[in-house]
């Protein structure tokens, strides 16, 4: 049973997330890190730090093991997702355009075009999911192009390797929000992306108590701009977030594993019932991109999106009924999250623009998280029946 020969074979994702390596400390025997609450460091230390905005031994960690999970060369942490979506897009100069796809994120969305638009920065969005629109990517020669997948709120499973091969070709980066899936569902960077991106606020930490972004890369290029991001726009997490993340991560897979076993199980309880016009999850076989998830992705994860036979006043009285699903923005922690993209998520994406994509009063986002299946099961048929 055990492995032959002198070498170890490479360790699964489980021992990756708990065995963080260098932990700054040794000479204390800690298995835990401690958090390094300093601003500043004495000039000459073996690790070279100096000031906390361009590096902490909290953030060194946490790197570390994302990087390890990932498989990936670099690893830089920030202070929240949209910080770390602030910290490529300040890589890019006025004139230059990003080709997107048309249901991103809602708050990347406003950084796009409330902030960046300012400075001469173009997005031009596009629906990934058309295969014609690959032929944007020559014709429009964007300087980046960004994409999600699985989609905020819609789902939508773009084909990640068919993008950035044709990206590649015309040396164009990609960068791919990898928030819903993590690097345990599947890696962005193995189908080609430049950049996988992820708010840390999520999955990674799964216990809605901290703020972090990432921002993964096998480009050594790419790497040496995001530090920089961290440092001069001063974008970094705080010493103690990235000790909770930290603490957070280690429970990644377990908490990944019970989630996605339950919102499959959800997902195919619900797709018949009188109050459901829609259920829209990766694995779900009546998916519109079910085969390209099921060849891409691990699973299906823990997001699932319902279209209701309801009014706007029903569906809020539907989100406000159950018990264990708090009505609430956010998403991947270990208690279970219902949302109102419309008016919650999506609420700063005008109307015009959310009514194209579907993001409609009857649409609503669940973030299933540990508890028993069955009583999630339960809290939402015994909240449906009831219209």
């Amino acid at each position: 049973m055990g492995n032959k020969g002198n070498n170890l074979k490479k360790p699964g994702v489980k021992t990756l997330s708990i065995h963080h390596g260098e932990t700054f400390s040794e000479e204390t025997g800690c298995v835990m890190p401690p958090i390094f609450s300093t601003s500043t460091f004495k000039h000459g230390n073996k690790q070279n730090f100096d000031y906390t905005r361009s590096g902490n031994p909290n953030f060194k960690i946490l790197e570390n093991i994302l990087k390890s999970i990932e498989d990936s060369k670099y690893c830089t942490v920030f202070g929240s997702g949209i910080s770390a979506v602030t910290a490529i897009t300040s890589t890019l100069k006025s004139g230059d355009k990003i080709l997107c796809e048309s249901n991103l994120y809602g708050c990347t969305v406003r950084m796009f075009d409330k902030v960046f638009k300012k400075f001469g920065i173009e997005a031009l969005y596009t629906d990934f999911t058309d295969k014609k629109s690959i032929k944007k990517i020559k014709d429009l020669q964007p300087t980046l192009i960004w994409l999600e997948s699985p989609t905020n709120p819609l789902l939508k499973i773009l084909d990640i390797k068919l993008i950035c091969d044709e990206a590649n070709k015309h040396k164009i980066p990609v960068v791919l929000d990898n928030t819903f899936s993590t690097a345990l569902i599947q890696k962005p960077l193995e189908l080609g992306a430049t950049l996988s991106l992820i708010s840390t606020t999520k999955f990674i930490n799964g216990h809605s108590d901290a703020l972090g972004g990432a921002v993964l890369t096998n480009n050594e290029e790419w790497n040496s701009k995001m530090l920089f991001s961290q440092k001069a726009l001063g974008l970094q997490p705080s010493p103690f977030d990235s000790w909770l993340i930290t603490r957070g991560v280690k429970t990644l897979p377990l908490r990944i594993e019970q989630q996605t076993k339950s919102a499959e199980i959800i997902s195919k309880e619900l797709e018949n019932h009188r109050n459901i016009f829609k259920v829209l999850y990766p694995f779900n076989q009546k998916h519109p991109q079910y085969n390209l998830a099921k060849s891409q992705m691990k699973s299906g994860g823990s997001m699932l999106t319902l279209k209701l036979n309801l009014n706007k006043s029903d569906t809020f009285k539907f989100c406000k009924s159950l018990k264990y699903f708090s009505l609430a923005e956010s998403l991947g922690g270990v208690e279970s999250l219902i949302c109102h993209p419309a008016t919650m998520t999506h609420a700063s994406v005008d109307d015009k623009t959310k009514n194209l994509l579907g993001i409609d009063d009857s649409l609503i986002r669940l973030s299933v998280g540990c508890e028993d299946t069955n009583d999630l099961m339960s809290d939402i048929l015994f909240a449906l029946n009831k219209f």
